[in-house]
Formats: structure tokens, C-alpha cells, sequence
């Protein structure tokens, strides 16, 4: 893989991708990346100084459907128009414990009932920008393209959702490693801003965004017969077999 932490930034005009490798007192160190996270990214030799970063205002959205909705030990059957780009994405998942609409950041985490695992199963052939124009959400809503569980941990009982260990194992192959501190956006914003102008029900699922270790990035994606694990350590675990029906 070309990066460890993938960043997009800019110098004068140009908008460039580079792998993040320090950061100190307000500046970021970056490996510079030749090309594009959709196509092929090449490591280069030139280091750059970037004053600042900039993200999203908010963070992206999409919604999968209810019958996305796998068990954490199911067989996951996929439609042959998902099997060319089929990719996995460990995350921790929030489940919502009651109504919430218009909440702030600093009660967010009272609406929360509890936490799990999840692996965000996504079909990358409809999401390259030529397919779908950057609009990922029929990528990930296939049937059973989103399992979760095996347990969902009571919020009283993580003090921190931004303190968690969370692997990925692809035929028990560590493929993700990393901690919840490591998401740009906390558990505390995502659901703040889902709420804002509209209900969110209790009951409903958050998968709140993936670590580096896709198999996009190093073109290593899933086939039938693989088992994918993922584990967010002392909360809960998904492992699904992947089966071409």
C-alpha cells in the first residue's frame, strides 16, 4: 500500500494526495502520492510542509437499507454484479437507543443505547466516480451488505467510544489495526449531526467510518470462499463466509 494515512491537500491550485507522517505544532509533514485513490497511487521521495489540512465541513452521509442488515455469523451471498470490486470496512457501529433530533455534541452520547461491530461491505465497481459520480450509498446496499454484532455493548459500559481497538482479518490475515482515535469525526459529532433538522429513531444503525487497510488501495478484494473478520476488542465481533450463490 502506497500510504498509511491518506491525505488530501493543496499547494496554490493544485489538489494533491498525500500520506500523512507527522504532525507538530500545527504542521503536517506529507509524503506527496502521484495520481489518485480511485485509480492507482504511487509513493514519491518529495516531502512537503502543510500548514493545514482540511476535511469535510460535515461528514459524508449515506444510508443503507434495512435489508442490508446481516447477522454477525451469516453467509454472505452476493449478487454477481458486486463480486468484481467486493471490499470489506471494519467499523464501529452505534446503535441508537431512543428519538433524537436537533441534540448537541455534548448530550449525544445519552441517546446512544450501545456499541458493536460492523463490516460495511461495499461493491467498489459502483462507486468509481466514472460509475456513480462519488455516490457511494448503491455500493453498500445490497442485501446482507452489512452485518453486525455479536453483542451490543451498553454505553454505560465503554466510558470512552473513542478509546477502542479495532482489527480486520481476511482469512485471519490482520488487514486493519487501529483505534476509534483515530476517526476524523468522534461518535459524539456523527450523531449530533445526523440529528440536525431531522428525526433519528431509536433503532437505528451508525457505522461510523473505516480505518486504512481497505483492499481498494492494494487491489485486493474479496472472493467467495474468504472468511472476513471483524473485531472491536471488548465489544464485539463479526465473521462472516463470503459465497458466491
Amino acid at each position: 500500500m502506497a500510504f498509511k494515512r491518506l491525505v488530501r491537500f493543496a499547494i496554490g491550485e493544485r489538489i494533491l494526495f498525500g500520506d500523512l507522517l507527522s504532525f507538530d505544532g500545527g504542521t503536517y509533514k506529507v509524503r506527496r502520492l502521484n495520481g489518485d485513490p480511485f485509480t492507482e497511487l504511487l509513493t514519491t521521495d518529495e516531502i512537503v510542509q502543510v500548514d493545514e489540512l482540511n476535511v469535510p465541513k460535515y461528514p459524508p452521509i449515506f444510508v443503507k437499507p434495512a435489508d442490508a442488515l446481516a447477522g454477525p455469523f451469516d453467509t454472505i451471498e452476493i449478487h454477481p454484479d458486486a463480486r468484481e470490486m467486493l471490499d470489506y470496512e471494519g467499523e464501529l457501529t452505534v446503535v441508537v437507543g431512543r428519538d433524537a433530533k436537533n441534540i448537541s455534541e455534548d448530550e449525544a452520547l445519552d441517546y446512544v443505547l450501545g456499541y458493536t461491530a460492523g463490516n460495511d461491505l461495499s461493491a467498489r465497481n459502483f462507486q468509481l466516480p466514472e460509475a456513480s459520480g462519488m455516490q457511494f450509498g448503491y455500493s453498500k446496499s445490497f442485501d446482507h451488505f452489512g452485518p453486525i454484532g455479536h453483542t451490543i455493548v451498553a454505553a454505560s459500559e465503554v466510558p470512552d467510544p473513542q478509546d477502542l481497538r479495532l482489527v480486520t482479518r481476511v482469512n485471519g490475515q490482520v488487514k486493519q489495526q487501529s483505534s476509534t482515535n483515530d476517526m476524523i469525526w468522534s461518535v459524539r459529532q456523527i450523531v449530533s449531526h445526523l440529528s440536525r433538522g431531522m428525526t433519528l429513531r431509536k433503532g437505528t444503525v451508525i457505522m461510523t467510518g473505516t480505518p486504512a487497510g481497505v483492499g481498494f488501495f492494494k487491489r485486493e478484494f474479496l472472493k467467495a470462499g474468504d472468511v472476513v473478520e471483524v473485531e472491536i476488542e471488548g465489544v464485539a465481533s463479526v465473521k462472516n463466509d463470503i459465497r458466491y450463490p
